[in-house]
């Protein structure tokens, strides 16, 4: 969160700027981030949730959606509203989601394939929660066993998580087997979104997301 500098030749450590900081910025993301939302509940969600709450259903007992506490902006916890993609267990706050779970509903393994397990989350955009592009939010546990391992790892909490993002779009997500070496990639990714951010950034990230959707992450689990 620094930025090395120097008056003549005293190096100095200096607070880093980086584009989200700057009010300007904050609130062109906010107002895209609005509207979209906005947009998408509007005239996909209204139609598309009833259908997939009667799936979810059908398939097994339980609620429609899954909340879970995360860490978002400066590390502020909030709930992250998701479509329940598994039977409901205990572990889910404490295991995370490995290949072949036996825990993921048939629906919940469609749904994770396809992410529209996310979609939810836009109500968490229309909070404040949350941004439709940023670095993904993940357990608790998990961010706390990284931040002492990864040194860029706060830099994620200087801007909102998002429901899709740079890492995500870039083939980095899901479990691989060496999650350190996985997860050191995934914040790289989330560093230079956070120090590099552009309204372009987000869209074509956004039209990314969406090229996903269609063919179906297999990274996704």
């Amino acid at each position: 969160q620094y930025d090395l500098g120097y008056i003549e030749t005293q190096p100095i450590l200096t607070p880093s700027k980086f584009p989200l900081h700057y009010y300007s910025n904050a609130i062109i993301k906010r107002s895209f981030d609005f509207l979209f939302s906005l947009l998408v509940l509007i005239f996909i969600a209204t139609w598309l949730f009833p259908i997939i709450a009667l799936l979810i259903k059908l398939d097994s007992k339980g609620s429609v959606f899954f909340k879970q506490k995360r860490y978002g902006f400066h590390d502020e916890v909030f709930e992250c509203i998701k479509f329940r993609t598994m039977i409901e267990n205990e572990e889910s706050a404490t295991k995370t989601t490995s290949q072949n779970d036996s825990r993921i509903t048939k629906i919940g393994r469609f749904l994770r394939k396809t992410s529209l397990d996310e979609m939810p989350q836009f109500i968490n955009v229309l909070r404040g929660d949350m941004s439709v592009v940023g670095p993904r939010p993940h357990m608790l546990l998990i961010d706390e066993f990284y931040k002492a391992k990864i040194g860029r790892y706060s830099v994620r909490s200087l801007v909102k998580p998002g429901i899709t993002g740079l890492a995500q779009v870039s083939g980095l997500r899901g479990d691989t087997g060496e999650m350190e070496i996985e997860m050191k990639k995934r914040i790289l990714a989330d560093s230079f979104y956070v120090k590099n951010w552009s309204l372009t950034l987000d869209i074509v990230i956004i039209l990314k997301t969406i090229l996903l959707v269609i063919k179906g992450d297999q990274k996704a689990i």
